[in-house]
Parts: structure tokens; C-alpha cells; sequence
């Protein structure tokens, strides 16, 4: 009995390596980044049967060619119309570069060769620090709707506070506004009888990309990782923070929630409102009509001269907009550069730009949680902060809870805010979208910010660091084989 059980393991270990041999002649033919490569090799070879289920639900990308390449061309096609029709496009200003300085203008350049990244200069923005800002103006500009609500989250959850919202947008619903809501089918959880609700009262909803049992394959790698609310046209919000109560810390959350996010009027609403309406499009499989009360002409009498330029990203696009942007921003730093990041897994270009900005005299500092909320993700970001100390980067982790911030701020004019992490994932597998603020007033406010939160924080100490106990070092090593696929 027992040598037929073992004759019978044994087989079965011999056919998953064949199959292993096979799936490993697929990756290698595809010619992909041959870190990420080595990572799914790895899982596949020494966690036999979960490293299976991680390849099929991670590692194949054959569906992107057929879901997002007609995407990208029919994104583009209008773009360029939405631009014509509504006057999206701002001359730039002669003294732009003068007034800016040679890096932000490079890094404008940069966003604007990709033609979805114009650049407004008619906006006012507010910075938001935590959810209980956020949420406080945010109920106060979904009551004040007149002709549409846009919104497109990671994450709804119909908990206390996501249903208080939800109810506020069937109200406006059932008063004639448009409520049109995209929600991420992996990140969010949303009951039932709440969709039907949201049904009832005449919102439409979709989720983005869901997720079947019949038909998961490399679904959870594409997800909509964006956060964004655009109202009237008129009012554009932007960030990390999603609709979950544990984001809001007037709740009695278990810990304390450090999130930064970002409220806009002006010209740059319209930017958001062109990334959510392609989305839209896409989730709804149908193309919604235009019209003017989607992109008003701001009112430019009654806002702020701040230059804004959205960049958005994900598998949709030709070029990694967001990392080029951070990559370029780090490169062109005479002074500073001050990130904020919950998930800390650097690819080689921007971990090249931050050592090498940091050893060229450049005030390089990074705020990390010093408790993540995932352990792999935790040991993953853990197996970079000696090379970065030994580089002269200073690393900072968050000590009062949980810091979910995505932010950078660069010399004394650029900041941005939005909703990438510093990760493989958020760099070429999710669909991401930050703004990127040239103003020296924001910048200063987001650099107080910033200085603030390290009162919050411990700074890690390079012998001190590298005195950690090996095992703690093979679990963070372990985790970074892994940190492509995280």
C-alpha cells in the first residue's frame, strides 16, 4: 500500500514538473523583464501546486493584448476629439520654463509628448490630509450636484460610511442628477440589496474587469487601482484615499489612518473627467453622448493660477507615464525629494534615479509604514531599505498607524498626489492616475505636510538595520523574489 502511495506522489510530482517545464518555455519565449520572469520560476519551482495557481492567476498576460490594444486606439481617437470639441488644450505660457525651472518643464514635456497629458494652468487645488477631510468635503460637493456625478474607486465598501455615500447619491439620483459609478470587482465589496438600490434610484453602475470563477485568468492582474470624483465638470477629486471607513479616522478604526488626497477646480477637472468618461466607455461597453455640462469652460475669474497636468496610466498605454514622470522628477532634483509611499518595491530604473540623486548630493527622504498591511508587501519593501541607507537615502517608518499616501514633492515647485505606489504593480499592471502640481505654494504646504508626518516616524539607522536577525533577512529576501508578482 504504502509503495503504490509512494509511486503515486511520485508521478504526480513528475507530471507537475513536466507541466512546470512547459509553462517555463512559454515565460522564457515571451521575452518579459527578466526579474518578474525569474519570480514566477521560482514560485513555480518551489511551491509546487500554489505556484501553479499563482502563474494562472497572475502570470499569464495573453488577454492583454486582446482587451486593451483596441482600447488604447479607440482612447486616443477621443481624446483628440473630446480636445477639439470642448477647447481641452491651454497655449503654454511663454515664461513657463523660466518661471518653473528646467526640470519641471522637462518633466511637462515628457507628459505632454503622450497626447492625454495637457497641461492646465486655470485651477485651484486643495490638499486633503486624511479621510476625514476628504469625506467632509466631499458630502458637501455631492450635495451641492446639479447635472452629473462621476465616480470611479478601487474600493466601495458598503460599510457605515460607504453606505452613507451611496445613500447621498441616490437622493441626487432621484433628483435628475447623472450618477455614473465604476467600481474595482476584486477591490470593493458592495452588498446586494445596496446595488439594487443603486439600481432603484437610477444610478448606473459597473464593475470594472469582474471577476468569474468561469474566467479569472490574469483578471486580478488589471485592476482599476484609480480613485476619482468629478462633479458637474467643475470639481475633480484625486488620491489615495477610497471609500472605506477604516480610511476615515472619526470611526473607531483599529489604527490610525495617514492618507493625503487632492480636490481640484479649474481646467484640470477636465483631464479627470476624459480619464473616467474612457474608462466608462470601456466598463459599459457602450459610448456614452458628450456634452458641454461634462467639460464647462472654467470660470477662470474665480480660481487660482495652479498649473496641473494628469497623467494616467495602465496597461492601456503606450508608455509607463507615471514612472517616466517620477523617473524624470527624481533625475532632474537639484535640492529634494521627499515620497511618501505604502509599498516600497522600486524597479531598477527608479531605484537607480534615487540612489543616484542621493549619492550626488540630493536631499533624498521616504516615508514607509513601519507596519504594512501585508506581510509579503511588509518584507518585500523591508529587502530595499539597506541598499537605499548605504546610498544615503534617509528612510523614514510611520510609527502613529498605517501611512497609505502617494505622494512626492521635488525642489520647491513640483508635488504630486495620486494613487500609484512605488511598486511593479502600480507601475505597469494597474490602471493608476496622479496629478502633478507645479505650484510653489502647494509644494510648500505638501513640504509641511511631509516634515510633519516625520514626528510620526523613526528613522532607520543603517547599523542598527543591518544588525536585523537573518532570519527576519531571508523572509524579507524571499518576499523580493516575489515583489513582481505583489
Amino acid at each position: 500500500m504504502w509503495g503504490f502511495l509512494n509511486e503515486y506522489w511520485l508521478f504526480l510530482l513528475l507530471a507537475y514538473y513536466l507541466f512546470v517545464l512547459f509553462f517555463a518555455v512559454l515565460l522564457i519565449l515571451k521575452n518579459k523583464n527578466p526579474i518578474k520572469t525569474f519570480s514566477f520560476l521560482f514560485t513555480l519551482l518551489v511551491l509546487p501546486g500554489f505556484g501553479l495557481l499563482v502563474y494562472y492567476l497572475f502570470g499569464q498576460d495573453y488577454r492583454k493584448s486582446k482587451i486593451f490594444e483596441k482600447k488604447y486606439l479607440l482612447d486616443n481617437a477621443k481624446i483628440k476629439e473630446w480636445r477639439e470639441q470642448f477647447h481641452l488644450d491651454q497655449q503654454e505660457q511663454e515664461d513657463f520654463e523660466e518661471k518653473y525651472g528646467e526640470g519641471t518643464f522637462k518633466i511637462y514635456r515628457l507628459l505632454k509628448n503622450n497626447e492625454k497629458a495637457i497641461l492646465t494652468f486655470d485651477n485651484e487645488a486643495k490638499i486633503l490630509v486624511n479621510g476625514e477631510e476628504k469625506f467632509k468635503r466631499l458630502r458637501e460637493d455631492l450635495n451641492a450636484a446639479r447635472n452629473h456625478i462621476h465616480i470611479e474607486y478601487f474600493v466601495i465598501f458598503s460599510d457605515i460610511l460607504g453606505n452613507e455615500l451611496i445613500d447621498i447619491l441616490c437622493a441626487k439620483a432621484l433628483e435628475g442628477v447623472h450618477v455614473r459609478v465604476i467600481y474595482d470587482d476584486v477591490g470593493s465589496s458592495i452588498a446586494s440589496k445596496v446595488k439594487r438600490k443603486m439600481t432603484e434610484s437610477g444610478i448606473q453602475h459597473f464593475a470594472f474587469m469582474p471577476v468569474l470563477f468561469s474566467n479569472t485568468t490574469s483578471k486580478l492582474n488589471y485592476r482599476d487601482h484609480r480613485k476619482i470624483v468629478v462633479i458637474d465638470g467643475e470639481i475633480g477629486y484625486v488620491g489615495g484615499i477610497n471609500i472605506d471607513k477604516k480610511y476615515d479616522n472619526t470611526f473607531e478604526n483599529e489604527r490610525f489612518w495617514r492618507d493625503t488626497h487632492l480636490r481640484i477646480s479649474g481646467g484640470a477637472v477636465g483631464s479627470l473627467q476624459a480619464t473616467f468618461l474612457l474608462s466608462w466607455n470601456f466598463v459599459s461597453k457602450s459610448e456614452l453622448v458628450i456634452d458641454n455640462k461634462m467639460f464647462p469652460v472654467s470660470n477662470s475669474e474665480n480660481v487660482n493660477s495652479t498649473a496641473i497636468q494628469i497623467a494616467a496610466s495602465g496597461p492601456d498605454t503606450d508608455w509607463a507615464n507615471i514612472m517616466e514622470a517620477m523617473f524624470c522628477a527624481i533625475n532632474t532634483a537639484t535640492e529634494r525629494v521627499y515620497i511618501t509611499t505604502p509599498y516600497f518595491m522600486p524597479n531598477d530604473s527608479i531605484m537607480t534615479a534615487l540612489t543616484t540623486a542621493a549619492r550626488s548630493g540630493i536631499d533624498v527622504r521616504v516615508i514607509l509604514p513601519y507596519d504594512s498591511d501585508s506581510w509579503a508587501a511588509q518584507y518585500a519593501s523591508d529587502s530595499y531599505i539597506a541598499h537605499c541607507l548605504d546610498s544615503g537615502i534617509r528612510i523614514f517608518r510611520y510609527t502613529k498607524g498605517f501611512v497609505h499616501a502617494k505622494t512626492m514633492i521635488m525642489d520647491e515647485t513640483m508635488s504630486i498626489v495620486g494613487t500609484a505606489n512605488l511598486d511593479y504593480r502600480s507601475f505597469s499592471l494597474n490602471f493608476e492616475v496622479n496629478a502633478l502640481i507645479y505650484d510653489e505654494a502647494i509644494n510648500k504646504k505638501m513640504s509641511a505636510i511631509f516634515l510633519n508626518d516625520l514626528n510620526d516616524c523613526e528613522e532607520v539607522d543603517l547599523e542598527r538595520w543591518q544588525n536585523r536577525g537573518l532570519l527576519r533577512k531571508l523572509k524579507e529576501s524571499f518576499s523580493r523574489l516575489l515583489a513582481p508578482l505583489l
